[in-house]
């Protein structure tokens, strides 16, 4: 196997696949299974986060302002009743969770960059996602979460949503494309926010007295995380995160602690000068792991389904510099061994990856012409 780095678009309402999916399909050999690709749906507009409701279909935000259900190889037209967004750069509509209790409640999270008068900011919002037909509508829609530092820029904005197993929620900020915006504690910028589903802040946050920080904020030091999951294997919240050139990182996200940036990264600047004070500060946590050259990670996914056995456990990351699938090989306790580079170059840029209950893998891939790939065993 090699080793990782180092250790340490409005206008389209609908598409239909009128031949079977298997006429598309594809086969890939990697280093322990042969994966078949299919494309379930395309012509989406820059897909950004995809969630998976309970009759198979699947909700996907697109990041020019619009949310789509597409269920048997039909991409809806545009759900009505969502906000306005900015749509700047890496800002527009971002991720899409469905609330842990969806199946009574109808609720789903999602985010997004709002219009501001000082520019714009960075937003989580709940709603209710009811569905009339082959449309569907946002109801009682309500912010739980707003970055109240606004920004004129258009980068780094994170933005994944993740509702862990006791029902709290945490969301990914990056830094605005303001470094040291990361190492400011009244400052939700590159942090990971942690907040109850009614947007209240739980009593057991690391600063939920305030004192020393936002109460809302879990961890800080994060440059741009845009892969958010809960390890079962760890019992642990995981992040991949863009470095600068170079640096990509793989963390844990434990509460109360700073992940470093800018202050220590395995990077540079694109300039090529150098970044803090190196690689390690006392007082900084290091990554699990990390890539040099970068890769552009986004979409993060722990593999536990019954169609890839060998996969058990092993992670899964979409990459946008290298278009590619990554797969990081790890032990029984969770450490990482070394990673696998699949689909190089085969659909473009991988925005994010999600594992169905069945154990395929949905990609999403982040072009004017998106698709949703769906990867089954050979």
């Amino acid at each position: 196997m090699k080793q990782g780095s180092k250790i340490a678009s409005a206008g389209l309402f609908a598409v239909l696949i009128s031949m079977p999916l298997t006429a598309f399909a594809k086969d890939f050999k990697t280093e322990t299974v042969t994966l078949s690709a299919e494309t379930i749906a395309d012509g989406l507009d820059h897909p950004w986060g995809l969630a998976f409701l309970p009759d198979g279909a699947l909700l996907v935000t697109e990041r020019g302002g619009t949310i789509r259900i597409v269920k048997d190889g039909k991409v809806s037209k545009p759900v009505a009743n969502v906000p306005k967004v900015v749509v700047k750069g890496e800002g527009g509509l971002l991720d899409v969770a469905l609330a842990p209790d969806f199946a009574k409640s109808g609720n789903i999270y999602f985010s997004y960059t709002e219009p501001r008068q000082n520019g714009t900011g960075t937003v989580m919002a709940r709603a209710r996602l009811v569905r009339n037909g082959d449309g569907a509508e946002l109801e009682n829609v309500s912010v739980l979460l707003s970055v109240k530092q606004s920004t004129k820029g258009s980068a780094h904005f994170g933005s994944r949503i993740l509702a862990a197993p006791d029902g709290k929620l945490f969301v990914t900020i990056g830094d605005q494309g303001t470094m040291k915006r990361s190492q400011d504690f009244r400052d939700e910028a590159g942090s990971i926010l942690r907040i109850n589903a009614d947007g209240t802040i739980p009593a057991d946050n690391p600063f939920a007295d305030g004192k020393e920080g936002l109460p809302q904020i879990w961890s800080k030091g994060h440059r741009n995380p845009q892969g958010l999951v809960w390890d079962p294997v760890t019992g642990s919240l995981l992040t991949v995160e863009h470095g600068a050139k170079g640096g990509d990182e793989v963390n844990r996200p434990e509460a109360g602690k700073n992940y470093g940036w800018p202050v220590i990264t395995y990077g540079v600047d694109y300039s090529g000068a150098k970044i803090g004070k190196g690689t390690h500060a006392k007082g900084y946590e290091q990554p699990l792991y990390y890539w040099d050259p970068s890769i552009a990670p986004s979409g993060l996914a722990v593999y536990e389904g019954a169609m890839f056995p060998e996969w058990k456990g092993d992670l899964l990351a979409g990459a946008l510099k290298s278009q590619m699938l990554v797969r990081l090989d790890r032990d029984e306790k969770g450490a990482i061994k070394g990673e696998e580079r699949m689909l190089k170059r085969e659909f473009g840029r991988i925005r994010d990856v999600r594992v169905a209950s069945d154990g395929s893998i949905y990609l999403l891939t982040d072009e004017g012409d998106g698709k949703i790939i769906r990867l089954t065993r050979a």
